[in-house]
């Protein structure tokens, strides 16, 4: 069950529009338990190239108490990181940091005594080139946002872009009708180094943990980066049997349900004693949940026939296998008793 906050920040995306923010939360809730997005700073190791060559990490906050985390984008070599990790490892390391700012976000309410729901980033785009427009590497940074703005709004309070060269302007265009509207309006562009003039950083940060990078005297524990070595690359081969796994990969599985077209799922028992277990969420709606046994396995549904199945908005199929022609008690049998399951509740056994 999302908490209080985590609601709030959905009904603020879409205006407080109630029925638009309950479709944006339900979907999220979704994508969230099909790939255990609620596990992940527990379950997942940083591989030890993000350790040396992801230029990013948490530092203090601002002064308002959010959460500040840095980006040294410029010092990144993103080409060699997706080369060498794939999109997958990045997405899910943007992920972490997202997850990471919730929990952070949780602490500094307890630390400064009033509601704290977002963070801050700041972003250094000295020594951005040429070399960070690679396609393969906007087209990654894009489908990453795309992740994060379905999964994570209202949670960025600003974002300071700090000496931002010429080509800024060129990434900017590819990457600004990914984001919402709301959020572009928290950004702040410095070109040179107007940050450190009126209306600057130190408007929003307390110059005692200005970077030392930056003009400041606050050591900062961020990696240097530097150029992955072309050793490390990976081929495309290895890379496509891993690609897009988060989106695709999960052991859950999720289906919309309607009146008269009903989600079937077959399972096989290959030995008498195996134990048969289930777990699902019901998003939106009421359901009835039923197990059946048949001795015989039902055909599976004809490409051409449209009333069989159907491809649900979240993409899984919605497949009806028993034959309208069964019946009941002849051809299969009721197993467990009709379950109503209520909307919102979940359902382990």
């Amino acid at each position: 069950i999302p908490k209080d906050q985590h609601v709030l920040r959905f009904l603020r995306a879409r205006d407080f529009n109630l029925d638009k923010a309950r479709e944006f939360l339900c979907q999220s809730l979704t994508w969230r338990k099909q790939h255990q997005v609620d596990f992940l700073l527990d379950t997942w190791e940083r591989p030890q190239l993000l350790q040396e060559f992801y230029t990013g990490g948490w530092h203090h906050h601002d002064r308002d108490g959010r959460p500040l985390y840095i980006l040294r984008l410029g010092q990144m070599d993103t080409k060699g990181l997706v080369r060498a990790l794939g999109e997958e490892a990045l997405l899910r390391q943007v992920l972490s940091i997202n997850e990471e700012g919730l929990r952070r976000c949780e602490e500094n309410t307890r630390v400064f005594g009033r509601p704290i729901s977002c963070w801050t980033c700041l972003v250094d785009l000295e020594g951005l080139n040429m070399r960070h427009l690679w396609r393969p590497g906007v087209k990654a940074l894009l489908r990453i946002i795309e992740v994060v703005e379905a999964n994570y709004p209202e949670t960025l309070g600003r974002l300071l872009i700090l000496r931002a060269p010429r080509v800024f302007p060129v990434l900017w265009t590819l990457v600004s009708p990914l984001i919402d509207e709301n959020t572009r309006k928290k950004f702040l562009v410095y070109a040179g180094n107007d940050y450190q003039g009126p209306g600057g950083l130190l408007d929003y940060i307390d110059r005692e943990i200005i970077p030392d990078f930056l003009g400041g005297d606050c050591m900062c524990e961020i990696p240097e980066g530097g150029m992955v070595p072309k050793s490390l690359y990976r081929t495309a081969e290895e890379m496509e049997s891993e690609e897009n796994r988060l989106l695709s990969d999960s052991i859950y599985k999720s289906a919309s349900i309607f009146k008269g077209a009903p989600y079937e799922m077959l399972i096989e028992i290959t030995e008498a004693s195996s134990v048969i277990t289930w777990d699902f969420d019901v998003s939106k709606g009421d359901v009835i949940f039923n197990i059946y046994h048949s001795k015989r396995a039902p055909q599976p549904p004809k490409k051409d026939t449209l009333g069989a199945h159907g491809i649900t908005s979240l993409g899984a199929v919605n497949a009806q296998l028993i034959d309208r022609s069964w019946v009941p008690g002849q051809d299969y049998s009721m197993v467990e008793k009709a379950l109503t399951c209520r909307e919102g509740e979940s359902v382990q056994v």
